[in-house]
């Protein structure tokens, strides 16, 4: 169950056309119903779902769910077995607990953000994918499976504090440990993985596209130069004040073919080059038709990616849309009149 967020057919209206279209598919397989939680009789609906549920997701501030009458003492004393989740941009407690923010906000504050980019630069934003998705979403997925498998020894549910800023900061283990080993610099651009590495980095090619470059180890970046016609002796890896040089060779090699010539280039080679794709090609590339990694459901044309990880025993069933918020309630034992009535 979530209490969640005005939807399309939600009492206080529609959001915007393109967040309709994306909640479609973010929507997909989701059986949902719609409560204004300012009436009475939706509150009662709320505690009736609550009872019977395995986890509840809160995505309100501090504070909201309890005024509501929804909090999770309440919640927990009803239904000892339930995992409450709480996610929040800041978490339940701390000064910013009841602020507002976004995902820049909690990843500028957790350190990932200000790691990012080329040195000198402003840092960029990384799409909404490390706070929102990966330190908020995955990390609250985890936090419940968590707490469902402790319930299963304890019989006990719980509440679990799900904070992108804390996501986001522990996304940032593996840096934060280079860091404090004196093997990683605090000046974004300048690290192996940062940009820093002419050998792992973007390099623009003849057709204004790009490829991306990993070649990390020995054998990797030496048939990355023999590829591009390089003379090892020329470009020795680890050789750190001639990264400058090595990055303009790199990208001087790279703007003399397309994209697709140098995909062409490196296909079935070990030397970690590969297109850059955009979302719309995405689904088109040979290794995802071959892997089935993009879908389209009940009969549409849209594609969309398909359900990930992969289970062996028991796969996923590719995602359909939403059953009609009557079913839903069925389901759950609570009549339309019930729910309609004050």
């Amino acid at each position: 169950m979530t209490m969640a967020a005005p939807t399309p057919d939600s009492p206080s209206g529609p959001p915007p056309a393109d967040e309709v279209r994306s909640g479609a598919i973010l929507d997909r397989g989701r059986r949902s119903i719609v409560l204004d939680l300012k009436r009475d009789a939706d509150v009662h609906v709320a505690c009736r779902l609550l009872d019977s549920a395995d986890v509840a997701i809160d995505p309100y501030r501090p504070g909201v769910a309890e005024r509501l009458g929804l909090g999770p003492d309440r919640a927990l004393e009803r239904n000892p077995r339930l995992v409450f989740a709480r996610m929040t941009g800041w978490g339940q407690t701390g000064p910013l607990a009841p602020a507002a923010g976004h995902d820049i906000n909690y990843i500028a504050v957790g350190g990932a953000l200000g790691a990012l980019g080329e040195e000198g630069a402003v840092p960029p934003v990384p799409l909404n994918l490390v706070g929102d998705y990966g330190g908020g979403g995955m990390l609250m997925a985890f936090g419940v499976v968590a707490a469902l498998l402790e319930r299963e020894r304890s019989g006990r549910g719980q509440v679990v504090d799900v904070a992108m800023v804390d996501g986001a900061a522990l996304l940032t283990t593996m840096i934060q440990g280079l860091r404090q080993a004196g093997m990683w610099s605090e000046v974004p651009g300048t690290n192996l993985l940062d940009s820093g590495a002419p050998f792992y980095d973007v390099y623009e090619t003849a057709d204004g596209r790009h490829v991306a470059v990993g070649a990390l180890e020995p054998q990797f970046h030496a048939r990355l130069l023999a590829l591009l016609e390089i003379p090892a002796d020329e470009m020795v890896q680890w050789d750190r004040e001639h990264w400058p040089e090595h990055r303009a060779r790199l990208a001087a090699a790279f703007r003399t073919g397309t994209r697709e010539q140098w995909a062409e280039r490196f296909a079935g080679e070990d030397a970690c080059v590969t297109p850059v794709l955009g979302l719309h090609e995405a689904a088109a590339d040979p290794h995802a038709q071959a892997r089935h990694a993009f879908v389209t459901a009940s009969g549409g044309s849209r594609v969309r990616p398909a359900p990930a990880p992969r289970f062996a025993r028991t796969p996923a069933e590719i995602p359909i849309e939403p059953p009609a918020a009557e079913a839903v309630l069925r389901r759950w034992g609570v009549t339309t009149g019930e729910h309609d009535s004050d």
